[in-house]
């Protein structure tokens, strides 16, 4: 079994130092294994790995390590990575869009992964929150139903539920939101155990297709803002919100977007997502926590808040 997954998009690599000064890790836009990690401690031990054993022809690669969306590596002291790190992100990124195999093995050989899987509830009673001991994906997406997840092999077997209404994925969890006709208490240990189940098989959560498709879609939600081409105040309330904002909304299982700023109305437009989609509390949220927070944050500038529910 090859594990060379057909990039969605062209892969970039960024260096992210670690709290530990010999070791760099090169996190990728998109996934590099399915929910399986790698530890390398010497080319012999690389040998189902073409990419680790290219790296430990680098004279000072001591250890690779191979997660799903970063290859960490642990160096000896004969560099420094300030000298260094820039050419292996790029000999890494070379590689990964060479579309060359990441990992090698035989089928028999591939192990199931251990996945835990708890519920966790959200201040949306319609909505309930599922976190898993793993990075799902890279980015949040919103599904409305099973035809908006055909690129998306985990959600389209979760609508085949049939009390799921919405499924929303972010990080390392899934919010769904169900029907009003059942009671959580009557599914929840079902679709947890599905989920566990999903995960520790290493099935795909989105396929190769889902990127080309959110990349042509025309849908105002699926849009990636370019935030180097806004203006300055835009840019201060994506990092507001970025910042302040996101960690505690992911915590209760939703997601905010910036949309828009209307410097004439000095009106911010933003989208809501997963168990803050329909909340009954956002709209207090919004007026009491966010757009006072702007007020507050960039006075003069910010009058409104608007929110669109994904």
């Amino acid at each position: 079994m090859r594990f060379n997954f057909s990039p969605m998009s062209t892969f970039n690599i960024k260096p992210v130092s670690t709290s530990h000064d010999s070791i760099v890790k090169f996190e990728a836009n998109q996934f590099i294994t399915q929910h399986i990690s790698y530890e390398f401690e010497n080319i012999e031990e690389a040998k189902i790995s073409p990419l680790a054993q290219q790296l430990f022809h680098l004279p000072f690669v001591k250890q690779v390590f191979i997660a799903q969306n970063f290859v960490a590596i642990n160096k000896y002291d004969i560099v420094e990575w300030k000298d260094v790190q820039d050419e292996v992100a790029s000999e890494i990124e070379a590689y990964l869009n060479s579309g060359a195999p990441v990992i090698e093995v035989n089928e028999n050989e591939v192990k199931k992964v251990p996945a835990t899987v708890y519920a966790e509830s959200t201040p949306n009673p319609g909505v309930l929150k599922f976190v898993a001991n793993k990075k799902l994906v890279l980015q949040s997406v919103e599904f409305k139903n099973i035809d908006e997840a055909q690129s998306a092999p985990l959600v389209k077997e979760l609508f085949k539920f049939p009390f799921v209404k919405e499924v929303f994925l972010d990080d390392n969890y899934i919010s769904i939101t169900k029907f009003d006709y059942i009671e959580w208490d009557d599914i929840t240990l079902e679709i947890r155990e599905f989920v566990r189940v999903y995960l520790e098989e290493a099935k795909p959560i989105l396929d190769e297709n889902f990127a080309k498709e959110q990349s042509t879609s025309d849908n105002k939600e699926a849009t990636t803002i370019d935030t180097a081409s806004l203006d300055e105040t835009s840019q201060l309330i994506i990092g507001i919100i970025d910042e302040y904002v996101k960690p505690a909304v992911a915590s209760d299982g939703g997601n905010i977007q910036f949309i828009s700023y209307e410097a004439d109305t000095q009106k911010v437009e933003v989208l809501l997502q997963g168990a803050c989609s329909g909340c009954p509390s956002s709209t207090i949220t919004l007026k009491n926590g966010i757009e006072n927070m702007l007020k507050e944050m960039l006075p003069g500038k910010v009058s409104l808040v608007e929110a669109i529910n994904g």
